[in-house]
């Protein structure tokens, strides 16, 4: 489904990734984990076209280095970054709904998403009107989510979206996780995290990034809860 293929950033002339390769195939979730600066997050967005990377980076077959950032997301990806990027002057449905708005998506097809965003996350329906500017850290994790699955069709990424929360967020966080697991089993999903043990009951595959470079890649077991 997804497929990089010796992907490699520098910054500022400093290496970040250096022939980075894996495949994510359909409907599966990859906890994508190493420690802070490992280049988690630069994977995330070369994804994404937000750095410029060296390699190839297939979707379903297709290269997609040339198509332009702002058209990635078209292609059927989501993106949750760690810094969930509110616009804090808007509701929570009109933060979530952005990114429809953005790919001209139909009023049918932009209804159908949100309602689906809405039943893997219901307390985001309660806050919907509220300010984004209004809702605790944890809640805009929650908002970020529920944006990212607005266009992520095929591909969801997560980055870090454990870190800083509440252990009773984290744990609802978890629950949304399966719950769309459970309900679209062709969704494929690349979650970075620090500790692999937060993804334990959801992702097939632990992928252990170090200084750039993969590290190891080690089958899970999943665990129902």
């Amino acid at each position: 489904m997804l497929e990089l293929k010796d992907l490699s950033v520098s910054i500022a002339r400093i290496p970040i990734l250096r022939n980075v390769s894996f495949e994510v195939q359909e409907g599966e979730t990859i906890a994508f984990v190493g420690r802070n600066g490992a280049g988690k997050t630069t994977t995330l967005r070369a994804i994404m076209g937000l750095v410029t990377a060296q390699g190839s980076i297939l979707l379903n077959g297709q290269a997609v280095d040339h198509v332009q950032a702002h058209e990635r997301p078209a292609l059927g990806i989501g993106y949750a970054p760690e810094d969930r990027r509110l616009f804090s002057a808007f509701t929570v449905e009109e933060n979530i709904l952005l990114p429809a708005r953005v790919a001209q998506l139909t009023q049918d097809e932009t209804n159908r998403r949100l309602e689906r965003v809405y039943g893997i996350l219901p307390e985001l329906k309660e806050m919907a009107k509220r300010p984004a500017g209004s809702v605790s850290g944890g809640q805009g994790k929650m908002v970020a989510l529920g944006r990212g699955l607005m266009l992520g069709t095929h591909l969801l990424l997560l980055d870090e979206p454990f870190q800083g929360l509440a252990p009773v967020l984290a744990n609802r966080y978890a629950e949304a996780l399966r719950a769309l697991r459970d309900t679209d089993r062709s969704l494929s999903v690349i979650i970075t995290e620090s500790n692999p043990g937060l993804l334990k009951n959801f992702a097939s595959r632990v992928i252990t990034i170090e200084r750039g470079e993969i590290e190891s890649v080690e089958d899970v077991s999943k665990v129902e809860a």
